[in-house]
């Protein structure tokens, strides 16, 4: 079984999430840029945390096998901080870069005005850049959002077929894929989707334009989810031409967009370490 998470945030798992991943499957996965959880005071430490995702993360994926790739964006929770606004003149240089698939994780948390600016001016970015956008329904109020963000890309001169709508569930999905969008479900432990749900869903709404990803992130979450949903789906009735479909080759379609995915891992493997480190450094 191969599996392509098409959303979570290893800067925050350990290199034993990378070695546990490879073992279930993980071959690719793609880290878009999120909250830290300490507010960032300055673009600087945005352009930091970007230079990683383009830099160590896929190296030190690359070490287990699993190729790396990163979308890039201002996130919905940092959007409306004045401090951290002027990251979005650094971003087109940035998304020139090749290791970046998408322009994202963009969208609304407290739907705001300041939210509003950021998600249409990352559309466009998208748009010019020519990279599809992975965007951010919020967690609370969920349909509104979802209809306030179909607004905006309606708007934007960003097809909807190269947008992922993400966290979305039950009361979400339809009027995502009436709009002709893709469809993402983030799966964790107690909230967002779970396994069975999200099998049920696939059961109601088909495989076609659907991802499924773990989001994994410095909460409670766990990498290895689209693990425990390709399974399920096996034990439910689906074939493995479904998960597949599902948890592989609907990422590869969706990130493909951007011209930019290599799947394969150059190096792959941990090889001779530094004096006992338990992973390859980077550099001198």
């Amino acid at each position: 079984m191969r599996i392509f998470d098409p959303h979570i945030h290893m800067t925050s798992r350990t290199t034993d999430d990378y070695q546990a991943m490879h073992t279930a499957g993980v071959r690719a996965v793609v880290e878009p840029s999120f909250w830290l959880g300490q507010p960032r005071t300055s673009p600087a430490s945005f352009i930091d945390y970007f230079d990683a995702l383009l830099g160590w993360e896929p190296f030190r994926a690359a070490q287990y096998g699993i190729a790396h790739h990163c979308a890039l964006a201002l996130n919905p929770k940092e959007a409306g901080d004045p401090r951290c606004v002027p990251v979005l003149d650094e971003l087109p240089r940035y998304l020139d870069k090749d290791g970046v698939v998408a322009v994202g994780e963009i969208g609304y948390d407290s739907m705001t005005p300041a939210e509003d600016h950021a998600l249409a001016a990352q559309l466009q970015l998208a748009a010019d850049h020519e990279l599809p956008a992975l965007v951010h329904t919020p967690h609370r109020d969920k349909l509104a959002g979802l209809r306030r963000t179909l607004d905006a890309v309606h708007e934007s001169a960003l097809p909807a077929d190269r947008v992922l709508l993400d966290h979305l569930n039950e009361t979400t999905v339809k009027e995502a894929k009436d709009a002709g969008c893709w469809l993402g479900f983030s799966v964790y432990p107690d909230t967002k989707m779970d396994a069975a749900r999200m099998v049920d869903v696939l059961t109601e709404y088909g495989p076609e334009k659907v991802l499924v990803n773990s989001a994994a992130d410095w909460g409670r979450s766990d990498p290895l989810k689209t693990r425990e949903v390709a399974d399920l789906m096996l034990v439910s009735g689906f074939t493995e031409d479904d998960v597949d479909l599902v948890l592989w080759r609907n990422p590869v379609a969706f990130y493909g967009l951007s011209g930019r995915l290599v799947l394969d891992v150059p190096g792959a493997g941990t090889g001779a370490t530094h004096e006992g480190n338990s992973i390859l450094r980077g550099g001198s």
